[in-house]
């Protein structure tokens, strides 16, 4: 298992504090030190804001310069990336500055809120889908979406990018893993899956009890919460560390046929069976162009957005780094984006969609990234089309968690 992130969280006002932003700077410089001494590698930290919104108040156009000064502070203070939050649904302008804000970084991460508390912001959903079609053209292959993610019912603290955002004054800290390997390893060659269980949970709960001595020793020097650690089984585009291949070791034959809804609930179970301290969403984590498996499953037709949908019920984290065609309208996009928001206030978890619309390329089209932490597959079809009468409207309703 690898520490896939150390992310700080804080609220460095607007203008920035650049005080505040130093000792980011400094703590994650020292915690980096400390997890590798320990013995792990550390692939990066990153910084994760209170909601931009919050930060420039009314003046929603000032969101570009925030994101401009940020994403050139960020290298002298030796954080690689930031997160600046989501829109919000009181603030409707917010959505529509991202692609503009995108655009003017490289290092920034923003999400866009959908549903929360019981209520979906229908209007919200739209407003996400026309972020996501907007910034699509704006890098070769789509790239730019990497950094915006749809929210649905995502609580502040989750260390993962792009659904990273605080709330608070005092300075946090939490653990995002790369832990797919984990999984594949406690599955190579047990007999049933109570024993793959067990491989999982002990690994989990060791790894968990270490870094949480280092963790201990850096909330106390730098009197900062320690949030946790999401164990989410985040994997990386080979198959010794795909989630994919841990599916498989499980039994299914291809991710995607009957039986990989189970291996994914047994899989996520096994996570909230370990005594860890724990945060985010610390579940089934199936961005499909960083796994090396899920991109061929997805290039073969075996697996598809239905599957990824479906999964998310038992316990996924949603729709990542999903491939589309380049041709998808906004009302298909929001019609997608409201099922996954349902899916989230009914079953009372976080879910997020970062989907990634492809310009020039139709469903079966091969794609053509160039980036190490992306394996290559096919773009998926979306079986979607705008919706109609009441689901066509704006207004915000509300949906319980079932009892």
């Amino acid at each position: 298992m690898k520490i896939r992130s150390i992310t700080y969280f804080c609220n460095p006002g607007w203008p920035l504090n650049e005080k505040k932003l130093r000792a980011a700077g400094a703590f994650l410089t020292e915690a980096k030190a400390a997890f590798e001494a320990e013995g792990y590698e550390v692939q990066t930290t990153r910084l994760a804001t209170v909601p931009f919104p919050r930060l420039v108040q009314k003046k929603v156009a000032e969101t570009l310069r925030l994101a401009e000064t940020l994403s050139r502070i960020l290298p002298q203070i030796g954080v690689a990336y930031a997160s600046l939050g989501p829109a919000l649904p009181d603030q409707p302008a917010s959505y529509a500055i991202l692609p503009e804000a995108i655009a003017a970084s490289q290092n920034i991460f923003f999400g866009g809120v959908m549903a929360e508390k019981s209520k979906i912001y229908a209007s919200a959903i739209r407003a996400c889908a026309e972020v996501i079609v907007r910034t699509a053209p704006l890098e070769p292959n789509g790239f730019a979406n990497l950094r915006f993610a749809a929210l649905a019912n995502v609580p502040p603290g989750a260390p993962f990018f792009p659904a990273a955002y605080y709330e608070g004054e005092n300075p946090a800290f939490a653990l995002a893993m790369e832990a797919a390997d984990a999984a594949v390893s406690a599955f190579a060659q047990a007999q049933n899956v109570d024993e793959g269980r067990s491989r999982l949970v002990e690994a989990l709960e060791t790894t968990a009890r270490s870094l949480s001595r280092v963790a201990d020793f850096l909330k106390f020097k730098y009197q900062a919460r320690f949030g946790g650690i999401d164990f989410s089984l985040a994997p990386f585009p080979e198959e010794s560390r795909s989630l994919g291949a841990a599916v498989e070791r499980l039994g299914v034959p291809r991710v995607g046929l009957h039986g990989s809804l189970a291996a994914a609930a047994i899989l996520t179970e096994a996570i909230e069976r370990a005594s860890i301290p724990r945060t985010g969403f610390s579940g089934f984590m199936q961005p499909v162009l960083e796994d090396s498996i899920l991109a061929q499953r997805a290039a073969e037709g075996t697996l598809t957005v239905k599957d990824l949908l479906l999964y998310s019920a038992v316990c996924g984290t949603g729709l990542d780094t999903v491939p589309l065609p380049g041709e998808v309208t906004v009302g298909q996009v929001a019609a997608l984006l409201l099922d996954l928001s349902a899916l989230a206030l009914r079953l009372d978890k976080p879910l997020t969609a970062r989907l990634m619309p492809i310009p020039g390329k139709r469903a079966g089209d091969p794609t053509n990234f160039d980036f190490g932490f992306f394996a290559n597959s096919r773009v998926l079809a979306l079986e979607a089309e705008p919706l109609r009468s009441s689901l066509a409207a704006t207004e915000t309703f509300e949906l319980h968690a079932r009892h």
